[in-house]
């Protein structure tokens, strides 16, 4: 299946473009859009007016996540869509390009007569950064969050429910358990997302066939020593909290790399008490992040971590104590989904490339209950969560192509 892809480049990068000004962003500099403001408000206004004007039915479901489907309640439909909620200083495509990329789709779909049946979601507060809980309507669309969890959830800015301001959006978070009837006619969901690291680019391929979407593993190790003073305290005398971290740090980075299959191993967060330029550490923390597609390998990377720190606590006089914050396994892509994915990819006779996903999306959640893929396209230098953020409208024009023509062959074998 052919397109004229410079035609939707134009309008997918115009698109963009414009949903990376006011009144869709708060912010000059950044993209800010969080759940249930004025401005998400309005770019989700601004989807639901494009997708009605291509005959699609649209609507909010009871929390806030937009459905567009051109089939009545109880006919298959083929999934496609992202979210459009950013982080606190996002850029234009992360999320965004893979709603307009669905928007596109719909386009397509109506231009050359395929009468595809198809539903857009645009998740809910994919990223958290309104109430601190990332996936969290995609979450709620699977069933994966429990009523005493969202219970807890509260606002970063205000603290206050999430109930409250879902109310106050107009939405009626009492009935969140109706949402899944939004994937009950799914016959199957693809996703179109920036890749979010440098692979494509430093590869020289313009799209990814994701294979699966990496489970992760964070946690936290807490090292107890004694905060001595620098000077006058001889190093075999000391027990230093700091020195015991630092072993753990360089352990990670070991063991993930000794891994492979893709795992990745960091330490992002580094805390230290006293934090004296004269006092010996006698406290630090290290937290602990592992990722893979492979969560046998996570778990080995996790446990050779919490060895090394118990073996360096105990060589240096300080106590060790290990807490997980949370553990998600890893996401396989459907086999069936991703043959048509690379067969519409061969037809275009486009560089691409299968890869696995680091990152979380919203995909992890449709995948509990639905045949599931996604395609990645290229982003400048793997910036990502920024004002930085950049990728060629060219490559979704792209990604939409080959999107289209695997699921019209889906469609077809159905």
């Amino acid at each position: 299946m052919k397109i004229d892809r410079s035609r939707s480049t134009a309008r997918i990068e115009a698109d963009v473009e414009l949903l990376g000004t006011a009144p869709y962003t708060d912010s000059a500099t950044a993209i800010c859009r969080y759940a249930y403001t004025p401005t998400y408000a309005r770019t989700l206004a601004f989807f639901e007016e494009r997708l009605g004007e291509l005959g699609f039915t649209v609507e909010l479901d009871p929390v806030g996540n937009l459905l567009a489907r051109n089939r009545p309640p109880g006919e298959p439909v083929f999934g496609i869509g992202s979210h459009c909620d950013s982080n606190r200083n996002g850029g234009k495509y992360d999320g965004t390009l893979g709603v307009v990329t669905a928007l596109e789709i719909c386009r397509l779909n109506a231009e050359l007569g395929l009468d595809l049946p198809l539903q857009v979601i645009s998740f809910l507060e994919e990223e958290g950064s309104g109430f601190g809980q990332v996936l969290l309507g995609s979450r709620i669309m699977a069933g994966t969050i429990g009523a005493e969890e969202l219970a807890a959830v509260t606002a970063l800015d205000d603290g206050r429910s999430w109930f409250d301001h879902a109310r106050e959006a107009g939405r009626d978070p009492d009935h969140w358990r109706d949402c899944g009837r939004a994937l009950a006619d799914l016959s199957g969901w693809i996703e179109v997302h920036i890749e979010q690291g440098r692979v494509l680019q430093d590869t020289g391929k313009r799209i990814g066939i994701v294979s699966a979407i990496a489970g992760y593993a964070h946690g936290d190790i807490t090292f107890a020593g004694r905060a001595d003073h620098a000077g006058a305290t001889p190093m075999d005398f000391r027990a230093d909290a700091l020195a015991a971290a630092a072993e753990v740090v360089l352990a990670v980075e070991r063991l993930a790399a000794a891994a492979g299959s893709g795992t990745v191993g960091t330490v992002g967060e580094l805390e230290v008490d006293p934090g004296l330029i004269n006092v010996v550490p006698g406290r630090a923390r290290a937290s602990l992040d592992v990722r893979g597609v492979d969560d046998s390998l996570v778990r080995r990377v996790v446990d050779g971590a919490v060895e090394v720190a118990r073996d360096a606590g105990a060589r240096r006089g300080v106590e060790v104590t290990c807490a997980e914050r949370t553990s998600i396994s890893a996401t396989p892509m459907d086999a069936t989904i991703l043959a048509a994915l690379r067969r519409a990819a061969e037809e275009t006779g486009e560089p691409f490339t299968d890869l696995p996903s680091g990152a979380a999306h919203d995909t992890m959640s449709v995948a509990v209950h639905r045949p599931t893929a996604m395609v990645f396209v290229p982003c400048l230098d793997g910036i990502s969560h920024s004002p930085a953020e950049r990728s060629d409208p060219a490559d979704a024009a792209l990604a939409a192509e080959l999107t289209l023509s695997a699921i019209a062959e889906l469609v077809a074998l159905r």
